[in-house]
């Protein structure tokens, strides 16, 4: 399990004890380089340790800086002072140490047997493990190269893994933050562009504050309130209908730009590594006379894992910053190739499939359906009448979530295959449960009065979402599921009362008061849906909007996540009610008995 840091005096101490380190390394490697240079100079060079020890003084105060950085953020309030390591940070501090550990007592053990210096093999088991095999060091023995057979591929395993933890780790937790961010500023920029129009504003008129009033003795106004009640409920849920697309394009425009601009930033920090490296790798060798431009070639051979052995370093310096910059090089790459799928390579792969369309692979649609609905989309839905519009088809209808067969899979071997049919099964499962909440969104069903069957429709929902967790790519439902799935818990999307119209920068004061405690994703904590069927009127009530910021499409949840969360607290929440006045009624009994 993950510690939780509890003393604060740790905190000084260690960033104490990393800045001495750092000024020790710094003073040491300054006496050796100045005061105590060997004349001639010619004849003498400064060795691999020097190096290493300047790349180690850099990352200790480094390191110290950051920490420095955190603790000054945590007493401004900034975020907890107290942290968490989850599993997967923790599994990378072990995965890393792992392969250091391994790393350098591999090169020990060559070194050891093919009489190298320990730095060069360091080396040596450096390229090796990484894959780039510039070749200039090799073993030679028998013994060496009968070692090299488990030390390379258990090294390239543990390596796959701590890669594949760095990946999972930055990635996956930078897309989730940076998506937010970029939502949220999406969101403001959409509400400022709103300010003063009536989009974004709940429709709630007299009529409907009389509607939710106790009903007159007279039938002909009840008749004539209940007929503008509909018409104004049907207006404000058509309203809210808008507000929710415009929500999803907010949510379609963040995921764009955060997506490419991952992959800036990753090609960037990998330009910056190909060519400050050059620079640093010419430098280095001046002995060899590199230009500039063989500093380019053996850098960009070497950040792709080629390693062609015509160049290589040779100098003392030229070794050990190889190893310090084939570190981070090498997963710089990867994350700069996972990018390019999400983008460049998706991008590629749905063009090659448009042009098939077209040409030697046509779809179901035909040429006239593709071209019809190719100049929808360029025209926005105004050619055509919008064909080929399936935005609010439900998931798992026309969309579904689950992989498509391969095309090359044949018919009879779908027939024999007892998992395949259960998949179909599944699916067919999957597709009437979202169609029936579909459907009873679009329209607008009343929940039963009895208490019982209530709670027999909260059950079957909770089943029916239960199946929607861990959808890939992410469930994400229909207005009319969203309605359905929000009157069960006790909200309505056609009462104007319950909306609120957004604000672009709440202030704290102001989100303290109206809107409760949130989480650090965003999410309230009791809110949206926490009043309940049975509480009265007003009590606990929460007022938001689709692109307010506490949206449940703002939040990190996945949207299936937040709606049995949802679900699950209003069963809860009836069950206990239930428990509480048979507890009443037993003790008013017993009151009678006596």
């Amino acid at each position: 399990m993950a510690r939780r840091v509890r003393f604060t005096v740790a905190q000084p101490i260690t960033i104490i004890g990393w800045y001495i380190s750092s000024f020790a390394l710094i003073s040491l490697c300054a006496c050796a380089s100045r005061p105590l240079i060997i004349e001639p100079r010619e004849t003498h060079a400064l060795t691999q340790a020097f190096y290493y020890a300047l790349f180690a003084a850099g990352l200790y105060f480094f390191v110290a800086s950051l920490m420095l950085v955190t603790v000054y953020g945590a007493y401004k309030q900034h975020y907890s002072p107290s942290f968490q390591l989850t599993i997967s940070q923790r599994t990378l501090m072990l995965q890393t140490i792992s392969f250091l550990t391994y790393l350098l007592s591999g090169a020990a053990v060559f070194a050891h047997i093919e009489g190298w210096k320990f730095l060069d093999g360091v080396y040596w088991a450096d390229f090796t493990l990484l894959t780039v095999g510039i070749g200039d060091l090799s073993p030679t023995t028998h013994l060496g190269r009968s070692l090299l057979f488990p030390y390379a591929i258990a090294g390239i395993i543990i390596l796959g893994l701590v890669i594949g933890s760095i990946r999972s780790l930055v990635l996956e937790r930078g897309k989730e933050r940076m998506g937010r961010r970029m939502m949220e500023r999406e969101r403001r920029k959409l509400v400022r562009k709103s300010e003063g129009k009536k989009d974004l504003k709940p429709i709630v008129d007299q009529q409907t504050e009389k509607a939710h009033q106790a009903p007159t003795s007279h039938d002909q106004k009840k008749g004539k309130r209940k007929d503008k009640n509909s018409k104004t409920s049907r207006s404000e849920r058509d309203r809210r209908h808008r507000e929710f697309h415009l929500m999803r394009r907010i949510q379609h425009t963040a995921h764009v730009k955060r997506r490419w601009t991952s992959l800036c930033i990753s090609l960037t920090t990998w330009m910056a590594l190909w060519f400050l490296g050059a620079a640093v790798f010419q430098r280095c060798e001046r002995s060899q006379s590199w230009s500039y431009f063989i500093s380019l070639y053996f850098s960009y051979t070497s950040l792709l894992t080629i390693g062609y052995g015509d160049f290589y370093p040779t100098s003392n310096s030229g070794k050990a910053f190889f190893v310090f910059w084939s570190l981070l090089a090498v997963p710089s790459l990867t994350i700069l190739i996972s990018n390019m799928g999400d983008t460049i390579v998706k991008g590629i792969r749905d063009l090659t499939l448009w042009v098939g369309d077209f040409t030697v692979l046509p779809g179901e649609k035909g040429m006239g359906g593709m071209m019809r609905e190719f100049g929808s989309r360029l025209s926005s839905g105004r050619l055509f009448g919008g064909y080929g519009d399936v935005e609010e088809a439900p998931p798992n209808i026309l969309n579904s979530d689950k992989k498509i067969p391969s095309l090359f899979q044949s018919e009879q071997h779908k027939r024999n295959d007892p998992e395949s049919a259960e998949q179909k099964a599944d699916d067919e499962k999957a597709n009437t449960e979202t169609s029936n909440a579909h459907n009873k969104g679009k329209k607008n069903d009343k929940l039963p009065k009895n208490k019982h069957h209530y709670h027999l429709l909260l059950i079957r929902e909770i089943s029916s979402v239960l199946s929607h967790l861990n959808s890939s790519p992410p469930r994400q439902y229909t207005f009319e599921e969203w309605a359905w799935y929000l009157k069960l818990v006790g909200e309505d999307e056609a009462d104007g009362r319950k909306h609120r119209e957004p604000v672009r920068r709440p202030k704290q004061e102001e989100k303290a008061k109206k809107e409760g405690a949130e989480t650090r994703d965003g999410q309230d904590e009791e809110g949206i849906g926490d009043r309940g069927t049975g509480s009265k009127e007003g009590k606990g009530e929460a007022r938001w909007s689709w692109v307010g910021n506490r949206s449940p499409l703002l939040g990190g949840k996945e949207e299936a996540e937040w709606v049995l969360e949802r679900l699950t607290k209003t069963l809860q929440r009836e069950l206990e009610e239930i428990k509480r006045e048979q507890e009443e009624a037993g003790a008013r009994e017993g009151k009678s008995g006596s």
